[in-house]
């Protein structure tokens, strides 16, 4: 058994983990730092592109573990997993007995795949998470024939969109594709991903407006955020997606859950997946992507607060509530009073702003000084791509908690849709798919509040440059 000082210590590998270490390796470098890591592999941010002062995109890969060593003169890896942390004492120990005494900590454990239920007793049901997972699927996909994939998010809707030459079946609980991330509007305008584009297609750019009130609002991403509908049965154009041999490449089947998987015996495909709608339907094998819970798979002397989605419950400087143990990522539990822009959604944007900030507080802990919350965390964002477009979600983009509010789209098929939500003249959150150009100028108005009222439905004319108004 080996014994290990340090003055920082951080338990993960995934984005929150090795932002937090890159944090540390800038703010205090002369100072010993040790990572526990259960895999060799790590996640590395990589071409960073700024879109406003806020909107950040990035690429996330792995990376060998030890090109941690390059960048921080004091850091010591640990290929191992934590099992045990005894917070009074300052003293963690992992499986294979290594104990490690710290002044601070930050969990950056992440979070583990929520699989349907049938998934422990059944190998041909994959949840997709990690690069082990990807491998798997990658594996599965060369000899199948049709797969079943359950879920609505990012990861989902990716695999849709990437997968070919499979018939797929897309099992979601919403009325509208990628319910996580868009608005029933911004699914229309991805339908045009899944078919060539008609040549008499008109591509004239449509501006219109909406009043939504709380009545009319129906599918939520969060169980206390809710989103708007536009209306139910434009995705009917999907429906009959079909391959050259003339079967449906892709069926999407809305509002339902799977029931059960059964493994089957001398038929022609090897699982039957009964849905709650009653239907049946046969696959090779099932992808299940249907999110993440926070993963806290070891033992303390004394029991932090929980969040209620779980996670550790952290405040505006990611201290759990236990003093000197800091928490970040898909672990954590945003329970600090947020600002009017800005909701917890387990992204990796949101894991490295988090892996950031516990850095900054525990770096300031460590030297005796007062940090205050990175300005981040004052605007929600997200930059993503999704169906092929460029995808940024700002601020409550759709609606979530504002009771009534205004909506302003602007369409150009298969080049651009922004949707904007105002409420009392003022823009509460947008939608940007395709090259825009007006993140900034978004982030900007959500920030400051400025009141529209005056621009009335020019704020999406193409031909006037609202900026030249705040110049």
């Amino acid at each position: 058994m080996s014994e290990i000082t340090t003055k920082y210590l951080v338990v993960g590998g995934g984005i929150a983990g090795v932002t937090c270490v890159e944090t540390l390796s800038i703010l205090h470098p002369e100072e010993k730092l040790v990572v526990i890591t259960a895999s060799s592999l790590v996640k590395n941010v990589s071409n960073v592109k700024f879109y406003a002062k806020t909107i950040v995109k990035f690429d996330v890969k792995d990376t060998e573990a030890s090109s941690l060593l390059r960048i921080h003169p004091n850091l010591e890896i640990i290929y191992d997993s934590l099992k045990y942390l005894n917070t009074k004492n300052k003293i963690a120990a992992t499986e294979e007995g290594t104990v490690i005494k710290y002044d601070v900590v930050c969990i950056c454990t992440g979070g583990i795949p929520k699989l349907i239920s049938d998934s422990n007793k059944c190998q041909r049901i994959l949840g997709i998470r990690d690069t082990e997972s990807v491998k798997e699927f990658q594996d599965k996909l060369k000899n199948g024939r049709k797969m079943l994939i359950v879920g609505n998010g990012g990861i989902a809707s990716e695999i849709v969109h990437a997968t070919k030459g499979i018939q797929k079946v897309w099992v979601v609980r919403d009325d509208y594709i990628s319910a996580t991330f868009v608005d029933p509007g911004a699914a229309e305008f991805f339908q045009e991903s899944f078919k060539k584009k008609s040549k008499d297609q008109s591509d004239t750019t449509t501006i219109r407006r909406h009043i939504f009130t709380e009545e009319d609002t129906v599918v939520s991403i969060n169980k206390n955020l809710k989103s708007a509908a536009l209306g139910p049965d434009w995705y009917r154009k999907l429906e009959n997606k079909k391959s050259e041999s003339g079967e449906h490449e892709l069926e999407i089947i809305y509002k339902v859950e799977v029931e059960s998987v059964a493994e089957t015996e001398n038929k022609e495909y090897a699982l039957e997946v009964k849905l709650t709608n009653g239907k049946t339907i046969e696959c090779d094998f099932v992808i299940s992507a249907t999110g993440v819970e926070p993963a806290v798979n070891f033992s303390w002397d004394q029991l932090p607060r929980r969040g209620d989605d779980g996670g550790l419950a952290v405040n505006e400087l990611q201290e759990t509530s236990i003093k000197d143990v800091f928490a970040a990522g898909d672990v954590a539990c945003a329970s600090w009073q947020h600002s009017p822009h800005w909701f917890q959604l387990r992204l990796w944007t949101q894991a490295r702003q988090m892996g950031a900030m516990a850095a900054k507080a525990m770096h300031a802990r460590i030297i005796n000084e007062d940090v205050s919350q990175d300005f981040c965390f004052e605007l929600f964002t997200h930059c993503t791509s999704l169906f092929g477009y460029r995808v940024v979600l700002l601020g409550k983009y759709n609606g979530q908690g504002l009771g009534d509010y205004n909506i302003l789209l602007r369409t150009t098929p298969n080049e651009e849709y922004i949707k904007c939500v105002q409420k009392d003249g003022k823009l509460q959150g947008v939608i940007l798919i395709g090259e825009t150009g007006v993140e900034e100028m978004c982030e900007n108005l959500i920030l400051n509040q400025t009141v529209l009222t005056p621009f009335g439905d020019d704020l999406l004319n193409p031909d006037i440059d609202i900026e030249d108004f705040f110049d």
